[in-house]
C-alpha cells in the first residue's frame, strides 16, 4: 500500500524541484527503534523471547522499492542496528536503479513462517529461528541477514541420497543458475555488487548449500 505522501509525491508536477524531490524520497527511507506497534505484532511470530537479542538490539525499517511490475511500493523491515544505515544505503540504490523487489513485508505477515515467506518472494530480515534442520540459531535471528526475492533465489543443497533439497519447495524452475529469468542473484547483480560492497557474504557462494538469496553479515 502506497502512503498518501507517497502517492502525492508521485503525482507532483515535473517543475517540482530536484532538492524537494530528494527531500520527499529521502522521508520513506527511515531507521527507528521498534514502534511498539510493531513490537505487538512480532510477538509469539518473528520474535520468541531469548536470551540473544532484545528488542534495543533491533531496528524498524521502512524502505521505497519497485515491485516486478514496476510499481513503487512502501516495504518493512526488522533488522539488527548494526546493519540498519547499510540497508538504506543499499535499498535506496536498488530503488534508485529501479532494481525489481515483489515485496518487502515483516515475516509477521506470514506468521514468520519461512516457507511461506519464500513461496511468495518476501525479501525479509529478521526472524528468530535456527537454521532449517538444525538446532543452530540463523543470521535472521540476530537479524544480520537479508534473504532477497526468494523464490527466484532458492536455497539449494544436494541430499546424501543425491537428491536436491529446494527451499521453497515451489522454486525448482530455478534451481539451474545457467538459465536466464527475473530476479535471478549472481555475481554481475547489482544487489550482489552493493551488499558485498557494505561486507556482506553471499550464500550462492557456499560450498555444500547454496542460498542464492541469503546476503549474511559476519
Amino acid at each position: 500500500m502506497i502512503r498518501p505522501f507517497l502517492l502525492t509525491l508521485l503525482l507532483l508536477p515535473i517543475a517540482l524541484s530536484a532538492r524537494t524531490l530528494t527531500s520527499s524520497v529521502d522521508s520513506a527511507f527511515l531507521a527507528v527503534p521498534i514502534p511498539d506497534s510493531i513490537w505487538t505484532r512480532m510477538q509469539g511470530r518473528s520474535y520468541q523471547s531469548n536470551p540473544h537479542i532484545a528488542r534495543s538490539d533491533l531496528r524498524y525499517l521502512e524502505l521505497l522499492h519497485y515491485d516486478l511490475e514496476g510499481h513503487v511500493r512502501q516495504g518493512q523491515m526488522v533488522c539488527n542496528k548494526r546493519i540498519a544505515s547499510d540497508l538504506l544505503d543499499i535499498f535506496r540504490q536498488l530503488y534508485e536503479a529501479r532494481y525489481p523487489i515483489q515485496r518487502i513485508r515483516l515475516a509477521d505477515d506470514f506468521d514468520a513462517d519461512d516457507e511461506r515467506q519464500m513461496r511468495a518472494n518476501n525479501t525479509s530480515c529478521f526472524c528468530y529461528r535456527a537454521v532449517f534442520g538444525t538446532n543452530k540459531l540463523s543470521a535472521h535471528a540476530r537479524g544480520l541477514a537479508v534473504d532477497l526475492n526468494p523464490l527466484y533465489n532458492p536455497c539449494v543443497k544436494k541430499r546424501p541420497d543425491g537428491k536436491l533439497f529446494v527451499q521453497p519447495a515451489t522454486a525448482t524452475p530455478y534451481v539451474d543458475r545457467s538459465r536466464s529469468f527475473p530476479c535471478k542473484i549472481d555475481r554481475s547483480d547489482l544487489a550482489y555488487r552493493l551488499f558485498l560492497r557494505h561486507g556482506f557474504q553471499w550464500g550462492g557462494s557456499w560450498r555444500s548449500t547454496k542460498d542464492y538469496q541469503h546476503f549474511e553479515k559476519p
